[in-house]
Formats: C-alpha cells, structure tokens, sequence
C-alpha cells in the first residue's frame, strides 16, 4: 500500500505485560496471527490477518508498566516537523521522534485534553497492509472530556477540515482529508467513569459483532457498549482482559439513514 496522506490512521500498537495473553485473546477475537518477536526493536511483535500486517504488540519498556492501551498512529511526512507542531499548539510530546531501523520515524504525543497517539514516518513499513476487512482496522475517534481542546489541537497539527454532526443528542465531530471522514471525535459523557482517561477508541473489523463479542467475554474481556446497530455497522465496545479499550465493528450490516453534517469554520 502507499503511504497514507498526512493526518491517516496507519497503525495501530498496544503494550502488554502479559503478551502471550494479548495474543490468545485477539487470536481467538479477531483471527489474528503473529510474527516473531523482533528482539532487536523490545520484542515488538507484528499481528496478521490472513497474511497481512493489521497490528503489534510489545511488552511495556522497564518503567513503562502500567494499563494498557492501544495506540494509534497518524502518518506523517516527518515526524519531527509534527512534534514541533505538536508543542506549539499545546501538547506534548512524550517520545522524541527516533527512528526505527528503516521501518521508519517515530514520534508519540499527547494532545491538550489527554489524548495519547503516535506519529509515523513511514520507512520500509507503510502502515496498514488492510483495512475495512474482517481481522483489520477500520475507524478510530478521539475520545475527551475537553472537546474544545481536541478540536482546536488536532486540525492545527495535522490537515483536517471539520464537520460536526447535526445531532443534539450527541457531540461528535469528524476530521477529514480530500474530503473523506479520517477520525472521530466524540465527547466523553457522565457514563465513563471517572478515573477512564481520555483516549483513542481503535474499531477492528469483524464478520458478526454479536460472536466477537461472545468470544472476547468468554475469555475475559469485558462489554463496555452495545452491540448496537448504527449507519455505519453493527458495533460494540470493549476492554480486553488487561484494561485495553477497543471496538469491534461488523460493517456489512447496517441500519438507519446517514447523519447530516455540517462543515465547521
């Protein structure tokens, strides 16, 4: 695949202190396969999806124990030209961009609100090798308390045009590029429990959400939301057993007209 433009979701990683646990649990949820573990780069280990890259897991780095979490990452020409965006419009950069061996750059940053996400450069690894498949990525939305932060932060640092949902039941924004709707940003109600960080909510694709969701509880994992029936699919959200939020998605079944948007100045 080529490399996405700026602002794309490419990738997406989580640690786990239990990776042999994480990799039985998305095997048996999203019919995942994995590579090596590369020894050289923390033992970052690459998931596939009939052959192809979908995702990684990595044990955390000493010091870096803590909850789970998966970490998305939006494509950047240089990595280092976005992190200095990144401090200029008030968020932080928790890695310095570094390079990967010639996979690529690097860099992770946290946006003013609290939202945690990661920048590539892409090398020799592009991102994605699928998406929008059973087993692959296929939406993710920012998820915040402090919305007007996120919608100032994230068309500053990367180029998004905006829209927000004609809807006044919920606040939900999208981030587009050419056009097309790249990222969510939803604003966290009273239903999330306080001490719930803001975060990147990542949707993985599956062929019948209603399984998935039985296979992830069965094994630990615990059902945050749904399944519920929306435009965009069938849709559930999700913890793993080690605290990682996501969401399974099955998007040939749909129910109900599109939401009306509107561009936001």
């Amino acid at each position: 695949m080529a490399v996405e433009p700026e602002g794309t979701p490419c990738w997406a990683d989580a640690m786990f202190s239990d990776v042999e646990g994480a990799k039985n649990f998305y095997g048996d949820v999203l019919g995942w396969t994995f590579g090596e573990a590369s020894s050289e780069f923390g033992n970052y280990t690459q998931a596939y999806s009939e052959g192809k890259a979908v995702a990684a897991v990595v044990p955390p780095m000493p010091g870096q124990e803590g909850q789970s979490a998966w970490c998305l990452y939006l494509a950047s020409p240089d990595a280092a030209a976005t992190a200095r965006k990144i401090r200029d419009n008030g968020g932080e950069v928790l890695m310095e961009p570094i390079q990967v061996g010639d996979f690529g750059s690097m860099t992770l940053g946290r946006d003013p609100s609290g939202v945690v996400f990661g920048v590539w450069q892409a090398g020799t690894h592009e991102g994605f090798e699928k998406k929008a498949e059973p087993g692959a990525y296929c939406w993710a939305e920012v998820f915040t308390r402090e919305p007007e932060k996120s919608d100032a932060f994230f068309p500053a640092v990367f180029p998004y045009t905006v829209q927000k949902l004609e809807d006044d039941s919920v606040d939900f924004k999208l981030f587009n590029i050419g056009g097309e709707p790249v990222l969510g940003r939803m604003r966290m109600t009273e239903e999330f429990p306080p001490e719930v960080p803001p975060y990147m909510n990542v949707y993985f694709t599956v062929e019948d959400c209603d399984a998935a969701v039985a296979k992830a509880t069965e094994r630990g994992g615990v059902l945050r939301f749904g399944p519920m029936d929306t435009p965009f699919g069938r849709f559930a959200a999700l913890s793993d057993p080690q605290g990682a939020s996501f969401s399974v998605i099955d998007i040939t079944k749909t129910e109900g007209a599109m939401p009306k948007t509107s561009d936001v100045a």
